[in-house]
């Protein structure tokens, strides 16, 4: 039959999670405390067992075996303690004296409170051998409360704190709510060992890509490399060895059912999972993804890389505030600097526009044709037709023009119609006997086109003047018409008006009427 004491020892194991072992032995130290308090026991060292099995306690008065003895109380020769132990050896404790197991109130008061406090101890160095090798492990934690400074959690037996460094900006807590966490450290501290969790930490990240990606898991897919910003974005850059697997497919899973339980876990946070590359430029190109990268500059020295994007995409490769550019900077290593293709000279220029300017033996025939017709001819005036030697200036644009380069082509060619006249050859005209404009007669241009085979440079004598007949300066002024309809002058209008000339309205001001005036 069990005794009353064994069935409270093994009670009490149970409630505080313990072995019976430590239990046992917290007693065995709460009830030697309690002894030392006793007048007969003062100052002395006393030793206390516990039988399990019946209860019994039994209290020794312990002495150590020395050469010389110092103190009577604490220490025996090697002579005595044989007559007690006979195996006895120096620098041992050797029992000489038994104890009745009598404790007044006082004492059984310090032995509650010593049993207890070895338990609680015992608790503690039991929760940091648990948690001693699990740094860098998930738990799922409930929430017990909310304090100004820390978030305090359910992790097993243990409290786990976080604290307001660990915790998401974006994110709101709530007391009973369960999310993951990440065991970043473990500290032994006066009130026990202190848990430190983090939802921040990228490492958590990857965990949470370990348990939700079986290929990661085993090993066939690694994730190189890992850029967070908790709460709003997130880079994992990951590669696969094995022929055959997919490594983004991988982490994204059938419809982005896998990714999307990491994104509902860490409460919305965006993910881009990009394939990683042993060559930085092509690493670098995946790394700003969504946007389309057409060129990667680097500088190895300087760990610096000019990333060259379409101009409509630039703003998508720079991110909100930076935020694309910055995480893809993290995920590589390098400093990645974006620049659009027109600043960087990438886009194609546009074809100029091809000006073909016909040779001036082409030019010379119409344009000088009508350059003659157009001339005014005095009356009596001849042309003198004198061969000249064409000016230097004319053989050089000619040259220029004929020469096929395409700098020439795009330069305008300026042709000045001086020139042209003095260069036209043109047919001796005679005078005519009326003064009056001729109209244009139609067979003369091919007639003036036969007599120029070639385009030699001939003067025209225009007239002067004082030549020219009174009747061009005068402007005759025609009739008021008589049919309605027609365009009249104003003065015509005025002085048809049966009341004479009147003034005239204002431009702006306000509206007058019209009077005539007073004589």
């Amino acid at each position: 039959m069990k005794s009353d004491f064994l069935i409270a020892l093994t009670q009490l194991a149970a409630e505080r999670n313990l072995p019976r072992e430590i239990v046992l032995s917290a007693i065995e130290a709460a009830l030697v405390s309690a002894y030392r308090k006793d007048s007969i026991a003062a100052g002395q060292d006393i030793s206390v067992k516990l039988d399990p099995g019946s209860g019994e306690v039994s209290v020794n008065l312990l002495k150590k075996v020395v050469e010389t003895v110092e103190d009577p109380q604490l220490e025996m020769t090697l002579a005595e303690a044989r007559k007690f132990k006979p195996d006895a050896v120096l620098d041992e404790s050797v029992a000489y004296e038994s104890l009745p197991h009598s404790a007044g109130r006082i004492a059984a008061q310090t032995a509650k409170q010593v049993v207890l406090q070895r338990l609680r101890e015992a608790e503690r160095e039991l929760v940091y051998e648990e948690f001693a090798d699990k740094e860098g492990e998930v738990y799922t934690v409930t929430i017990q409360r909310i304090e100004p400074r820390q978030i305090v959690a359910e992790l097993g037996r243990a409290e786990a704190i976080l604290p307001p460094t660990e915790q998401v900006y974006f994110e709101r807590y709530r007391v009973g709510q369960k999310m993951k966490v990440l065991l970043k450290s473990i500290e032994r501290s006066l009130k026990g060992p202190e848990l430190i969790v983090s939802r921040t930490d990228k490492l958590l990240l990857r965990r949470l890509f370990e348990m939700e990606v079986p290929e990661i898991y085993n090993g066939s897919v690694e994730i190189k490399a890992i850029a967070r910003e908790p709460g709003a974005r997130s880079k994992v850059a990951v590669w696969s060895e094995q022929t055959g697997v997919d490594p983004v497919g991988s982490c994204v899973g059938l419809r982005g059912i896998r990714i999307q339980n990491i994104v509902n876990e860490l409460h919305g946070e965006k993910i881009d999972v990009v394939e990683w590359d042993p060559d930085p430029t092509v690493f670098i190109a995946h790394a700003l993804s969504p946007s389309q990268v057409l060129r990667v500059d680097l500088d190895a020295e300087a760990l610096t890389a000019v990333a060259v994007v379409p101009d409509r995409q630039l703003s998508l490769a720079i991110g909100k505030e930076g935020q694309n550019a910055r995480l893809a900077a993290k995920l590589t290593g390098w400093k990645v600097d974006i620049q659009s293709d027109v600043e960087a000279g990438e886009a194609p220029p546009k074809p100029a526009p091809k000006v073909v300017v016909p040779a001036v033996a082409e030019v010379a025939e119409p344009v000088v044709a009508e350059v003659a017709e157009a001339a005014p001819v005095a009356d009596g005036a001849a042309a003198d037709v004198q061969p000249e030697t064409p000016e230097p200036e004319v053989v050089e644009v000619a040259a220029e023009v004929a020469e096929p380069s395409v700098e020439k082509d795009k330069a305008p060619v300026k042709i000045a119609i001086g020139d042209l006249i003095e260069a036209a050859p043109a047919k001796p005209v005679s005078p005519s006997p009326a003064p009056s404009p001729a109209p244009k007669a139609a067979p003369a241009a091919p007639q003036k086109a036969k007599a120029a085979p070639s385009p030699e440079p001939v003067s025209v004598t225009a007239p002067s003047l004082s030549e020219l007949p009174e009747e061009v300066w005068t402007v005759r002024r025609p009739a008021a018409p008589s049919e309605p309809g027609q365009i009249r002058f104003a003065e015509d209008i005025e002085e048809l008006r049966p009341d004479g000339p009147g003034r005239r309205r204002r431009s702006g001001g306000r509206r007058r009427v019209y009077r005539p005036r007073r004589r």
